[in-house]
């Protein structure tokens, strides 16, 4: 187990890594693409806030049911299924020129999407518990590399080539990340025999575990609270006295301090929760990212505004490794692939809300305000976490009763 464990997280790192740089690659140039490529004139903004949007939504309503068949036949084929599946869309969308077809194409990436959640699965299930935190750390520095590189490399690609060679320089890559799950992973815990449950059966296992709803709620409340941003970053920027023709350059900067923070923290912060609790690691990320937001709103130049967001990224990339470690530990290893599937439709969820929600409140109030309400939602959190924390700390169900998710690890 000590080497299969260790192999499967640097192999799967690797896997992450590829399949987060495929998404960044072309992705982010939405808008170029319709505009340039298929012939997008009029309500830009709408095509391309649709174009984004709806994938979101296919995968969150599709997960569900992309975990179940996990737990059944196992995390690996279902890296497979989307590794593949994936770098075929993203080969389509290089030969389409229609906007409609390209929605299509969209819905499709979010229904067969699940490399990640699948991969994080996979290595919360075959490592030890000891080590969880930590491997879990690790993991959730492979997209945040995917998603510093992907930009850089499709930004290099579209002004060499075009918007369009983008899809097709990510469906190469994302081909890797599928040949890496084809040939290097080793799954071990998961039983062949297990009757596939319904999907309306897990629900109700889910709910009845209220710790884990606890965390699913947590989960997209800390997707939210990073998506709500995303289509204000820039224009803030400009507010702080960025040229117009500097704008892209500064606000990708101030982006990456994000990631590099995360790439930088992740691993530590995994190893700090093992020691001294997730709990505590997932209140100090909280809190520090929501002082961090609130510290936002008194920046006067766009450096001051990466640095403090560099700061910020150092405390919350504890986040997400520790609710990862949380969620493994609150339910059983049979349940574990719905599990994350279920932390994957909460992601999504937030995902697709946060910029619209993001984008209608800058548009409403001054942008310093924004970073204002989302560093005090963040706070609040991690004040009624606290109030929770025996109860999360003990891994049992608020519900009551019988622990039908309950805290055992392999």
């Amino acid at each position: 187990m000590a080497f299969s464990w260790k192999r499967n997280l640097y192999v799967l790192w690797l896997g992450v890594f590829f399949c987060s740089s495929a998404y960044s690659i072309s992705i982010p140039f939405i808008p170029l693409f319709l505009h340039n490529e298929l012939g997008v004139d009029s309500h830009l903004e709408l095509w391309s806030g649709f174009a984004f949007g709806i994938t979101f939504l296919a995968s969150a309503l599709i997960a569900p049911y992309w975990g179940s068949l996990a737990d059944k036949y196992g995390r690996k084929p279902m890296l497979i299924r989307s590794g593949y599946s994936l770098a075929v869309l993203y080969l389509l969308t290089f030969f389409i020129h229609n906007p409609y077809v390209f929605l299509v194409l969209r819905v499709f990436q979010g229904l067969l999407a699940g490399y990640v959640p699948a991969s994080i699965a996979l290595v919360a299930t075959n490592t030890p518990e000891k080590q969880t935190g930590y491997a879990l750390g690790i993991m959730a520095t492979a997209s945040a590399t995917g998603g510093i590189v992907g930009p850089v490399l499709g930004g290099l690609v579209s002004h060499l080539t075009s918007n369009r060679e983008a899809f097709l320089f990510s469906a190469g890559v994302v081909l890797v990340a599928a040949l890496i799950a084809t040939f290097f992973v080793h799954e071990e815990n998961y039983d062949r025999k297990a009757k596939r449950s319904p999907i309306r059966d897990d629900l109700k296992t889910a709910w009845a575990n209220r710790t884990f709803v606890t965390l699913l709620g947590l989960v997209g409340l800390s997707t939210f609270s990073v998506m709500i941003l995303e289509p204000l970053i820039t224009v803030y920027v400009l507010e702080l006295g960025s040229n117009t023709s500097d704008a892209s350059l500064q606000s990708g900067l101030v982006f990456s301090a994000v990631g590099i923070a995360t790439l930088i923290a992740a691993p530590q912060w995994g190893r700090i929760g093992g020691k001294i609790g997730y709990v505590k690691v997932l209140v100090i990320g909280l809190l520090g990212g929501g002082i961090g937001n609130l510290l936002q709103f008194f920046v006067g130049h766009y450096a001051e505004f990466g640095g403090l967001r560099f700061v910020y990224g150092l405390f919350f990339a504890g986040v997400y490794p520790a609710l990862n470690a949380m969620i493994v530990k609150v339910t059983d290893a049979d349940f574990r692939g719905r599990a994350f599937s279920l932390n994957q439709s909460s992601t999504q969820l937030a995902t697709m809300l946060g910029p619209i929600i993001g984008g209608a409140l800058g548009g409403w109030i001054p942008i310093r305000w924004v970073f204002v309400l989302n560093g005090c939602m963040l706070i609040l959190s991690a004040m009624l976490l606290l109030l929770r924390r025996r109860r999360l700390e003990e891994g049992a169900p608020e519900g009551g009763g019988k622990k039908v998710a309950g805290a055992t690890n392999e």
